[in-house]
């Protein structure tokens, strides 16, 4: 079969650290009154606020909604621009919406060795994807800068900030495949040759180095099961997406398409 046209990077986010939030103003104590014998129908709408402000409280604390202010601050560290949108949505409306096919046969060696080299400039896709991602990089001598031994990732799935180093904590930083291996293979690459299984295991436009421990939470999950815990990345986690997915001709479920699209109508667009 043809091979796809490999897909292109989606607009790297501009890492700039999250504004620190305004500090709640302190909860006012009312003065307790002395018990009158006013009617309990005087009383109940100010009982009924008091428990109305706290159901919101708790429901806001337990994680159950977050205000749309902190949706729109977090979103524009990571932008996109309204053609980058226009896009996404044109190429998502282009997309088959098929049902998961089994995941029979699937293994990671279906997609070829782990991190090799495709583009042959000597590094590993691992190594190329720590580089372009982390800053104040330091690299192994004798490498060619191939192997990177310590930096600083600014997550883009959590947003907090991660210290890289190589050894026995290299897996604090690992590399995501946005659309997930177990994902693709569900909905479409099974079907393809090795070759491109092997390719768009590397491409760097699928491939993000995150924080671990919410890379291993997410598995082979879709759009319409995981997203970015960071509600700031989620526009550009899903363009990102579909980015790939139209690029190599995969198809999403209706419940997948369903999700992308309310993500994209949250996107925050700059030009």
């Amino acid at each position: 079969m043809p091979r796809p046209t490999p897909a292109r990077s989606a607009p790297r986010p501009t890492h700039t650290r999250r504004p620190a939030r305004a500090p709640r103003p302190a909860g006012r104590t009312a003065a307790r009154r002395p018990r009158t014998g006013g009617s309990a129908s005087a009383q109940a709408p100010r009982h009924r606020t008091r428990w109305l402000w706290l159901l919101l409280v708790l429901a806001v604390a337990a994680g159950a909604g977050v205000p749309a202010w902190q949706q729109h601050q977090d979103s524009a560290r990571y932008p996109i621009t309204t053609a980058d949108l226009d896009r996404a949505r044109q190429e998502l409306a282009g997309l088959d919406v098929k049902g998961r096919a089994p995941t029979t046969g699937y293994s990671r060696e279906e997609f070829g060795p782990a991190w090799a080299d495709v583009d042959r400039n000597g590094c590993d896709t691992r190594n190329d994807v720590l580089a372009r991602d982390l800053s104040d990089l330091t690299f192994k001598d004798g490498t060619q800068n191939c192997v990177v031994l310590t930096g600083v990732l600014d997550d883009p799935y959590g947003g907090d900030t991660i210290d890289f180093e190589r050894g026995e904590r290299s897996a604090d930083v690992q590399i995501d495949h946005v659309v997930a291996l177990s994902d693709a293979w569900q909905k479409g690459a099974q079907q393809w040759d090795a070759a491109t299984r092997q390719e768009f295991a590397n491409d760097p436009a699928n491939l993000l180095a995150v924080d671990g421990s919410i890379n291993q939470a997410k598995g082979n999950g879709d759009a319409a099961t995981w997203l970015p815990p960071s509600t700031g990345f989620r526009c550009a986690y899903v363009v990102q997406q579909i980015r790939v997915k139209a690029a190599y001709g995969l198809w999403v479920t209706e419940a997948e398409a369903s999700a992308m699209d309310r993500q994209l109508d949250g996107c925050i667009t700059v030009d």
